[in-house]
C-alpha cells in the first residue's frame, strides 16, 4: 500500500483538530445535563452554546473555502451564529439559555458529525495556504472559546465544578513588588513569528515610546486591597466620569467574586470559598477599576506597545522574541495557562524561568493585564476574516498576556485580547507604569 505524501503534510493539521477538540469535550466532561442549558448572566453562554458554536465555525469557515458546502441545519446555524451577519441574523446572546431546542444530545450530535466532516475535509480537498490559514484560525478560535467557556463555569458553578484534571498550586516565598526602566526610543511592535497570528497582531510597526518604568509583577490582592481600604470605591476622584457612573449603578465595592465575612474578604471561585491569598495577582477587575487604581497609586496603566516591549523584547540582543522566555512554546515551568490545570492564579514570583530579558514576571499566563490602548487595527491592517476582529474597533480596550484559562496554542506576546471597559467576569488583572 502506498502511502499519500499530501495526506503525512496533513497529519500535524489533522492532530491538532483532535487535540483541540479533545480539549473542549473534557472542560464539560464531568457537568450534569442540567448544567448544559443554564445562563446565568446575560454576558456569559450556556455551556451546550460554546459546544455548538466551536463546531459551527468550522462550518463557516468549510462554506468559504467550498461554494457547495450545505450547512447542517438552518436551525442550528441561527442558534449557534455568534455575531455574523455575513450568515444570517444571529440570536440574540441575552437568550442563549432560554432555547431548549436544539438539545443537549442533539449538540454533541452535531459536535460529532462536524468533526467527522471536517476531518474528511482537510483529508480529501486540495489545501492551499489560504485554507491552511482558516482552519488553523477555526483551532484558535475554539481555544478562545475554551477560554471563554472557563470563564462561564466558574459563573454559574465556581467551587462545584469538577474538572478532569487538578494539579495543586505550590506556595511560595513572599516576593516583593518592584518596577523596572525601560529605555524609550523607536520600537518595533506587533508579531514576528514564523507560526499563526491574527491579522489584528499585524503588520509589525515602529512605535516611539519615551523612558518609563514598569511593576515587575502584577498587582496583588495585598496591593489592591489598600486602595480598597483607602476608599478607593466611595471616592469619584479616582475614577473616570464613565467608571464612578458604574460603581454606582452596580454597588461595585470590591472585585468580582470576592465577599466579606466576619470583617475578612474572600473570593468564591473553582479552588473554594477561601480567604483572600494576599500574594496572588488581583483578579476580576475592569479596565475601569485598573485604572482608578493607578490613579490612586499615582501612577497608569503602560500602553500594549510598552507592555509588549518590557515582554519581549532583550537591550542587550537588540532583538524581539515571540514569548519574555525566548521563542519556545509555553510549557508548566515557565507560566500558567489552561494546561497546567491550577483552575486559579499562582503567586507572584512563581516563575523565575518565565522572566522576560527585562526583569518582569508572570507576563504570560495568570491573568489577562489592562493596557490603556484603544483596541484599534495597527497601521497598515488587512482583515483576514471579515466581521471577526475588526468589527470590534470601537469602544474596547486591550488585554495583553493570557491567564490560567488560556490554551497555551493560543498566546505569545503579541496577541491583542480585547473587552469593553466594565467588563470582569474575564480573568483580568493589572499592572503599573510610570514616566520617568
Amino acid at each position: 500500500m502506498t502511502s499519500n505524501p499530501q495526506l503525512e503534510e496533513k497529519k500535524p493539521l489533522l492532530e491538532q483538530f483532535r487535540e483541540t477538540r479533545n480539549r473542549t469535550l473534557e472542560l464539560v466532561k464531568t457537568l450534569e445535563k442540567d448544567d448544559f442549558v443554564v445562563q446565568t448572566a446575560f454576558f456569559m453562554s450556556p455551556p451546550k452554546w460554546h459546544v455548538g458554536h466551536v463546531s459551527w465555525i468550522y462550518e463557516a469557515i468549510m462554506s468559504k473555502l467550498d461554494k457547495n458546502y450545505e450547512f447542517y441545519s438552518k436551525e442550528f446555524s441561527e442558534y449557534l451564529n455568534s455575531y455574523y451577519q455575513q450568515f444570517g441574523i444571529p440570536h440574540d446572546k441575552g437568550l442563549r439559555g432560554v432555547i431548549s431546542r436544539p438539545t443537549v444530545d442533539q449538540i454533541f450530535q452535531y459536535f460529532n458529525t462536524i468533526n467527522q466532516r471536517v476531518e474528511k475535509f482537510i483529508e480529501t480537498e486540495s489545501l492551499d495556504e489560504n485554507a491552511v490559514r482558516l482552519i488553523t484560525m477555526g483551532f484558535h478560535h475554539e481555544c478562545q472559546h475554551q477560554e471563554l467557556l472557563v470563564y462561564d463555569l466558574q459563573h454559574l458553578l465556581a467551587e462545584q465544578y469538577r474538572p478532569v484534571k487538578k494539579n495543586q498550586i505550590q506556595k511560595q516565598e513572599s516576593a516583593k513588588q518592584r518596577t523596572v526602566e525601560m529605555k524609550g526610543g523607536l520600537y518595533i511592535m506587533g508579531f514576528n513569528g514564523k507560526e499563526f497570528c491574527y491579522d489584528i497582531e499585524l503588520p509589525e510597526h515602529k512605535v516611539y515610546l519615551n523612558d518609563y518604568k514598569i511593576d515587575v509583577f502584577p498587582i496583588t490582592n495585598k496591593q489592591y486591597l489598600q486602595f480598597i481600604e483607602d476608599g478607593g470605591y466611595e471616592t469619584y476622584k479616582y475614577w473616570l466620569s464613565d467608571g464612578w457612573e458604574k460603581v454606582k449603578t452596580n454597588k461595585w465595592n470590591a472585585p468580582m467574586y470576592w465577599e466579606k465575612a466576619d470583617d475578612k474578604w474572600h473570593v468564591r471561585d473553582f479552588l473554594g470559598i477561601r480567604e483572600i491569598n494576599p500574594n496572588e495577582p488581583v483578579c476580576h477587575v475592569s479596565f475601569y477599576e485598573a485604572d482608578a487604581y493607578c490613579k490612586w497609586a499615582g501612577k497608569r496603566l503602560p500602553t500594549e506597545a510598552e507592555w509588549e516591549k518590557a515582554a519581549c523584547w532583550n537591550e542587550s540582543k537588540q532583538e524581539k522574541t515571540v514569548f519574555p522566555w525566548g521563542n519556545e512554546q509555553p510549557t508548566e515551568n515557565k507560566c500558567n495557562l489552561l494546561e497546567s490545570y491550577h483552575w486559579g492564579c499562582t503567586e507572584i514570583g512563581t516563575y523565575s524561568e518565565g522572566v522576560s530579558p527585562s526583569g518582569c514576571h508572570q507576563m504570560i499566563g495568570d491573568v489577562w493585564e489592562w493596557t490603556s490602548s484603544e483596541f484599534t487595527g495597527y497601521p497598515g491592517f488587512k482583515t483576514g476574516f471579515d466581521e471577526y476582529n475588526d468589527k470590534w474597533f470601537t469602544n474596547q480596550k486591550v488585554l495583553r498576556g493570557g491567564s490560567f484559562g488560556t490554551p497555551k496554542m493560543s498566546i505569545r506576546g503579541s496577541y491583542r485580547n480585547f473587552f469593553r471597559l466594565d467588563e470582569r467576569w474575564l480573568f483580568s488583572g493589572f499592572r503599573c507604569a510610570e514616566d520617568i
